[in-house]
């Protein structure tokens, strides 16, 4: 028996921008480890391998909660579940600045990952409670505002940081988050589900994904060391190719699957999450490669810069990563996704290679690195708008969620592999990686990204229906 429902009641500005500043809040919150690791790392005694492991928990729980957390808002309604998942969130922001040892703050950061899930249940209400045209927007605003916040997370927690300390760069991020939860709760009506069918949460493809996620992460952070040891990287691959495969083998099998592969070969899902992939390793490799060639003082090349000194350098990037979310939204609107991602493409290629010849001058990479920000933002936000507005109105969670895992791994993978660079090219005796180091990442960081335009080329000219 099917039920006439009244139509959703249609969201404002305020609703809206409640969405953006929990957008602005979480991306601040996932971002302010990474630039802060050698703080952290002296004051809770880690070693580097240590470092590495903190460094990866975020993301690899974030790529494990986004596709159930967006199923689970398909099912029962985005908001509904957008609120219980932001409050694990904040209790790990809580655990996270409080936290006295490395183990404490390992918990903290493991229930932090949980707000890449937040993204996909963000998109499911715009779609619910606004006209697609208008959705695209909201959804664009939502992107751009998650990678700003981003990005200043980066930016100010090397000085809030030292001039408070590491307990504080948790702390104000998470206040804001609580802060946002109450006003979307207050300002976002409920949503109703489009489909309750009654599937759990597919806890085996969990498990197996959990371990491919973890598995690759190691592989690619102890690759310098397993270049002398064969038959560890010969077990790693094949540990790596079973769990694939049995992952595979579940997912195909599933009820309710945590991500669905029959929606993943669909051409639009497929391009789009390459495309993401492949951008994102781009973005994260010069997120790398930057901030260090600010930092070293080498024999002609670096520039000593202190943190507080290239949080400001970031400033532009920021600024550029903030705008690119509604302006790409605006631009996909209006003439489909394949041409804002071949321009971002084109604009992130020629900003990596132009740092990797030209880089004498602090100013060259900031210009650069905010190139590169301005790109990555346009492209991330034109995949996800597209992917968001075109699914059927009961997948959007589901499909949103997709693009998002392959950010969360594109950013992991590339700021690995940027790490492993400069580990390589460090002589002998010395923390300072060479020049030619920084030049050869910045070099593949610049063919990878130029990887993703024959994908472009086969993207359907215009706004897809």
């Amino acid at each position: 028996m099917t039920t006439a429902l009244a139509p959703p009641v249609r969201i404002g500005k305020a609703a809206v921008g409640a969405l953006g500043l929990l957008a602005v809040a979480s991306g601040a919150l996932e971002s302010v480890l990474a630039p802060t690791l050698p703080l952290l790392q002296r004051e809770l005694d880690m070693s580097r391998s240590t470092g590495a492991l903190l460094n990866i928990m975020l993301p690899i729980t974030g790529a494990l909660v986004t596709p159930i957390a967006g199923n689970l808002g398909d099912r029962y309604g985005g908001k509904r579940i957008l609120i219980r998942l932001m409050a694990v969130v904040s209790i790990g922001g809580l655990v996270s600045a409080l936290a006295p040892s490395l183990p404490v703050l390992l918990v903290g950061q493991i229930l932090q990952g949980a707000m890449v899930g937040a993204l996909p249940l963000s998109f499911i209400v715009a779609r619910k409670h606004l006209p697609a045209g208008e959705s695209k927007t909201a959804i664009g605003v939502v992107s751009g505002m998650f990678v700003g916040g981003g990005m200043a997370g980066t930016l100010l927690a090397g000085p809030v940081a030292e001039q408070l300390s590491r307990h504080w760069m948790f702390a104000l991020p998470t206040i804001v988050v609580i802060v946002a939860v109450v006003l979307v709760n207050w300002l976002v009506p409920p949503d109703l589900p489009d489909r309750s069918d009654g599937a759990g949460v597919d806890w085996p493809g969990l498990v197996l994904l959990s371990g491919v996620l973890i598995t690759l992460m190691l592989a690619l952070n102890l690759a310098p060391d397993l270049a002398s040891q064969p038959l560890m990287l010969g077990t790693l691959v094949m540990l790596l190719a079973a769990l694939v495969a049995g992952w595979i083998a579940v997912e195909r099998r599933a009820a309710s699957p945590m991500i669905d592969l029959h929606m993943l070969i669909r051409p639009t899902m497929w391009k789009s999450a390459v495309l993401t992939f492949v951008i994102c390793i781009g973005a994260a490799m010069s997120m790398t490669l930057v901030p260090q060639l600010w930092d070293v003082s080498g024999d002609g090349y670096g520039f000593g810069a202190s943190p507080t000194m290239i949080g400001i350098f970031l400033l532009p990037g920021t600024v550029l990563a903030t705008l690119a979310g509604p302006l790409g939204g605006s631009w996909e609107r209006r003439s489909g996704s394949r041409a804002v991602a071949t321009t971002g493409i084109v604009i992130m290629a020629v900003a990596l290679i132009g740092m990797a010849a030209v880089h004498s001058e602090a100013w060259h990479l900031v210009v650069g690195k905010a190139l590169v920000a301005l790109a990555n933002g346009l492209c991330v936000t034109a995949m996800t708008t597209s992917i968001a507005t075109s699914a059927a109105s009961n997948e959007t969670g589901v499909a949103t969620s997709l693009i998002l895992v392959t950010r969360v791994l594109g950013m992991s993978v590339g700021g690995m592999l940027g790490g492993v660079l400069l580990a390589a090219g460090t002589p002998s005796g010395t923390n300072i990686p060479a020049e030619s180091a920084f030049v050869t990442g910045f070099l593949i960081a610049g063919a990878i990204t130029a990887l993703a335009l024959p994908v472009t080329h086969t993207m359907r000219k215009g706004v897809e229906a």
